[in-house]
Protein backbone atom coordinates (compact mmCIF):
# COMPACT_ATOMS: atom_id res chain seq x y z
CA UNK A 1 0.00 0.00 0.00
CA UNK A 2 1.38 3.40 -0.88
CA UNK A 3 1.75 6.14 1.81
CA UNK A 4 -0.11 9.39 1.20
CA UNK A 5 3.02 11.03 2.51
CA UNK A 6 6.74 10.35 1.31
CA UNK A 7 9.53 11.72 3.34
CA UNK A 8 13.05 12.25 2.30
CA UNK A 9 15.53 13.34 4.92
CA UNK A 10 18.75 15.52 3.10
CA UNK A 11 21.71 16.26 5.36
CA UNK A 12 20.59 20.00 6.35
CA UNK A 13 16.43 19.68 5.54
CA UNK A 14 13.48 17.07 4.97
CA UNK A 15 11.27 17.25 2.34
CA UNK A 16 7.84 16.15 3.14
CA UNK A 17 5.69 15.26 0.19
CA UNK A 18 2.17 15.33 -0.18
CA UNK A 19 0.57 12.40 -2.44
CA UNK A 20 -3.11 11.93 -2.07
CA UNK A 21 -4.84 11.40 -4.97
CA UNK A 22 -5.19 14.04 -7.87
CA UNK A 23 -6.65 16.13 -5.50
CA UNK A 24 -4.15 15.64 -3.11
CA UNK A 25 -7.01 16.18 -0.42
CA UNK A 26 -6.02 16.58 3.48
CA UNK A 27 -7.42 13.21 4.56
CA UNK A 28 -7.12 11.65 8.54
CA UNK A 29 -4.24 9.26 6.48
CA UNK A 30 -2.78 12.12 5.49
CA UNK A 31 -2.58 14.35 8.34
CA UNK A 32 -1.49 11.09 10.87
CA UNK A 33 1.35 10.78 7.79
CA UNK A 34 1.99 14.56 8.20
CA UNK A 35 2.25 13.79 12.36
CA UNK A 36 4.86 11.38 11.63
CA UNK A 37 6.94 13.31 9.30
CA UNK A 38 6.85 16.18 11.63
CA UNK A 39 8.14 14.05 14.35
CA UNK A 40 11.21 12.62 12.35
CA UNK A 41 12.10 15.75 11.30
CA UNK A 42 12.41 16.88 14.68
CA UNK A 43 14.16 14.23 15.84
CA UNK A 44 16.53 15.09 13.50
CA UNK A 45 16.42 18.43 14.03
CA UNK A 46 16.05 19.65 10.78
CA UNK A 47 14.44 22.24 8.30
CA UNK A 48 11.40 20.80 6.69
CA UNK A 49 10.26 21.71 3.30
CA UNK A 50 6.50 20.31 2.42
CA UNK A 51 5.44 20.35 -1.24
CA UNK A 52 2.86 18.39 -3.04
CA UNK A 53 2.58 16.69 -6.23
CA UNK A 54 2.96 18.85 -9.60
CA UNK A 55 0.58 20.75 -10.15
CA UNK A 56 -1.76 20.67 -6.86
CA UNK A 57 -0.56 21.50 -3.48
CA UNK A 58 -4.05 20.50 -1.93
CA UNK A 59 -7.13 21.29 -2.88
CA UNK A 60 -8.23 21.18 0.68
CA UNK A 61 -10.11 18.79 3.40
CA UNK A 62 -11.24 14.78 2.20
CA UNK A 63 -14.75 15.27 0.82
CA UNK A 64 -16.51 12.13 1.95
CA UNK A 65 -15.49 12.79 5.64
CA UNK A 66 -16.57 16.35 5.30
CA UNK A 67 -20.20 15.63 4.01
CA UNK A 68 -20.38 12.44 5.99
CA UNK A 69 -22.01 14.25 9.25
CA UNK A 70 -21.38 17.25 11.26
CA UNK A 71 -19.20 15.13 13.51
CA UNK A 72 -17.25 13.91 10.80
CA UNK A 73 -16.51 17.27 9.47
CA UNK A 74 -15.12 18.79 13.01
CA UNK A 75 -13.26 15.79 14.09
CA UNK A 76 -11.07 16.36 10.55
CA UNK A 77 -11.33 20.10 10.63
CA UNK A 78 -10.07 19.51 14.35
CA UNK A 79 -6.95 17.29 13.75
CA UNK A 80 -6.05 20.01 10.59
CA UNK A 81 -6.19 22.89 13.23
CA UNK A 82 -4.18 20.79 15.64
CA UNK A 83 -1.81 20.30 12.51
CA UNK A 84 -1.57 23.96 11.59
CA UNK A 85 -1.09 24.75 15.64
CA UNK A 86 1.84 22.00 15.36
CA UNK A 87 3.28 23.57 12.51
CA UNK A 88 2.87 27.36 13.67
CA UNK A 89 5.02 26.13 17.06
CA UNK A 90 6.85 23.89 15.62
CA UNK A 91 11.06 24.71 16.76
CA UNK A 92 12.86 24.11 13.46
CA UNK A 93 11.76 26.22 10.20
CA UNK A 94 8.90 25.24 7.54
CA UNK A 95 9.03 26.40 4.52
CA UNK A 96 6.36 24.86 1.98
CA UNK A 97 7.35 24.57 -1.81
CA UNK A 98 3.64 24.99 -3.27
CA UNK A 99 3.95 22.73 -6.61
CA UNK A 100 0.06 24.39 -8.05
CA UNK A 101 -3.49 24.98 -6.64
CA UNK A 102 -4.04 25.41 -2.74
CA UNK A 103 -7.80 25.29 -1.96
CA UNK A 104 -9.16 24.97 1.43
CA UNK A 105 -6.83 23.37 3.75
CA UNK A 106 -4.27 23.60 1.51
CA UNK A 107 -4.29 27.22 1.40
CA UNK A 108 -4.55 26.99 4.99
CA UNK A 109 -1.60 25.20 5.38
CA UNK A 110 0.39 27.82 3.71
CA UNK A 111 -0.58 30.40 6.55
CA UNK A 112 1.17 27.57 9.01
CA UNK A 113 4.40 27.64 7.42
CA UNK A 114 7.06 30.30 8.39
CA UNK A 115 8.31 30.48 4.43
CA UNK A 116 6.15 30.07 1.59
CA UNK A 117 7.54 29.53 -2.28
CA UNK A 118 4.52 29.57 -5.07
CA UNK A 119 5.16 28.43 -8.71
CA UNK A 120 4.41 30.83 -11.50
CA UNK A 121 1.38 29.63 -13.96
CA UNK A 122 -2.36 29.43 -13.79
CA UNK A 123 -3.45 28.15 -10.56
CA UNK A 124 -6.05 29.42 -7.82
CA UNK A 125 -4.92 29.67 -4.57
CA UNK A 126 -7.47 30.50 -1.09
CA UNK A 127 -10.42 29.99 0.75
CA UNK A 128 -13.51 28.37 -0.52
CA UNK A 129 -15.43 27.32 2.26
CA UNK A 130 -18.00 29.84 2.32
CA UNK A 131 -18.47 29.45 -1.63
CA UNK A 132 -18.91 25.26 -1.16
CA UNK A 133 -21.87 26.31 2.22
CA UNK A 134 -19.20 25.90 5.10
CA UNK A 135 -19.16 28.68 7.76
CA UNK A 136 -15.72 29.82 8.30
CA UNK A 137 -14.65 27.85 11.63
CA UNK A 138 -13.15 30.08 14.21
CA UNK A 139 -9.35 28.14 14.08
CA UNK A 140 -10.03 29.23 10.18
CA UNK A 141 -10.70 32.88 11.39
CA UNK A 142 -7.85 33.53 13.55
CA UNK A 143 -4.79 31.61 11.00
CA UNK A 144 -5.85 33.82 8.27
CA UNK A 145 -6.06 36.91 10.55
CA UNK A 146 -3.08 36.62 11.62
CA UNK A 147 -1.36 35.90 8.63
CA UNK A 148 -3.16 37.28 5.99
CA UNK A 149 -2.28 41.77 4.94
CA UNK A 150 -5.36 43.08 6.33
CA UNK A 151 -7.12 45.06 3.58
CA UNK A 152 -7.55 41.01 2.32
CA UNK A 153 -8.50 38.99 5.75
CA UNK A 154 -12.17 39.30 5.36
CA UNK A 155 -12.04 39.28 1.17
CA UNK A 156 -10.65 35.87 1.99
CA UNK A 157 -12.31 34.61 4.54
CA UNK A 158 -15.88 36.48 4.35
CA UNK A 159 -15.93 36.03 0.36
CA UNK A 160 -14.24 33.17 -0.51
CA UNK A 161 -11.70 35.51 -2.98
CA UNK A 162 -9.64 33.34 -4.69
CA UNK A 163 -6.34 34.91 -6.28
CA UNK A 164 -3.28 33.85 -8.61
CA UNK A 165 0.08 33.11 -7.51
CA UNK A 166 1.13 36.60 -7.97
CA UNK A 167 -1.88 38.26 -6.08
CA UNK A 168 -1.09 35.55 -3.35
CA UNK A 169 1.86 37.18 -2.23
CA UNK A 170 0.17 40.15 -2.10
CA UNK A 171 -2.41 38.87 -0.13
CA UNK A 172 -0.14 36.86 2.41
CA UNK A 173 -0.70 33.35 1.25
CA UNK A 174 2.80 32.93 -0.16
CA UNK A 175 5.99 34.90 0.44
CA UNK A 176 7.57 34.90 -3.46
CA UNK A 177 7.09 32.75 -6.73
CA UNK A 178 9.29 31.42 -9.02
CA UNK A 179 9.07 29.68 -12.40
CA UNK A 180 8.17 26.05 -11.98
CA UNK A 181 11.84 24.44 -12.78
CA UNK A 182 13.02 26.61 -9.84
CA UNK A 183 10.38 25.94 -7.22
CA UNK A 184 12.69 23.11 -5.24
CA UNK A 185 16.08 24.10 -6.00
CA UNK A 186 14.75 27.79 -4.22
CA UNK A 187 13.05 25.89 -1.52
CA UNK A 188 16.65 24.14 -0.75
CA UNK A 189 18.44 27.11 -1.16
CA UNK A 190 16.61 28.84 1.62
CA UNK A 191 16.20 25.58 3.59
CA UNK A 192 20.11 25.43 3.63
CA UNK A 193 20.61 29.03 4.71
CA UNK A 194 17.81 28.25 7.43
CA UNK A 195 19.55 25.65 8.67
CA UNK A 196 22.56 28.04 10.10
CA UNK A 197 20.11 29.55 12.24
CA UNK A 198 20.85 28.94 15.83
CA UNK A 199 18.43 26.13 16.86
CA UNK A 200 17.26 26.84 20.12
CA UNK A 201 17.05 31.10 19.45
CA UNK A 202 15.05 30.44 16.17
CA UNK A 203 12.62 28.31 18.19
CA UNK A 204 12.21 30.50 21.47
CA UNK A 205 11.99 33.73 19.26
CA UNK A 206 9.22 31.49 16.75
CA UNK A 207 7.31 31.27 20.40
CA UNK A 208 7.81 34.66 21.91
CA UNK A 209 7.00 36.06 18.73
CA UNK A 210 3.70 33.93 18.08
CA UNK A 211 2.43 33.53 21.86
CA UNK A 212 -0.94 35.88 22.16
CA UNK A 213 -1.21 34.19 18.44
CA UNK A 214 -1.19 30.29 19.70
CA UNK A 215 -2.78 30.90 22.47
CA UNK A 216 -5.68 32.47 20.78
CA UNK A 217 -5.45 29.95 18.03
CA UNK A 218 -5.60 27.21 20.70
CA UNK A 219 -8.91 28.64 22.47
CA UNK A 220 -10.45 29.06 18.76
CA UNK A 221 -9.73 25.11 18.46
CA UNK A 222 -11.35 24.28 22.09
CA UNK A 223 -14.34 26.99 20.87
CA UNK A 224 -14.48 25.10 17.40
CA UNK A 225 -14.88 22.01 19.40
CA UNK A 226 -18.03 23.25 21.68
CA UNK A 227 -20.07 24.85 19.24
CA UNK A 228 -19.56 22.41 16.19
CA UNK A 229 -19.16 23.19 12.68
CA UNK A 230 -21.63 23.77 10.00
CA UNK A 231 -20.23 21.69 7.44
CA UNK A 232 -20.54 22.36 3.46
CA UNK A 233 -23.38 21.80 1.54
CA UNK A 234 -23.33 18.42 -0.22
Amino acid sequence: MSTPVQYTSKDAYVIITITNGKANAISHEVIDALNIAFNQAEQEKKVVILTGQPGIFSAGYDLKSMTASPEAALELVTKGSKLSLRMLSFPFPVIIACSGHAIAKGAFLLLSADYRIGTEGDFKIGLNEVMIGMTMHHAGIEIAKARLAPIYFERSISNSEIYTPANAVTAGFLDRIVPEDHLMPTAIKIAEMFSNLNKKAHAETKLKVRKNYLNSLQQAIEQDSIEGLNPPIK
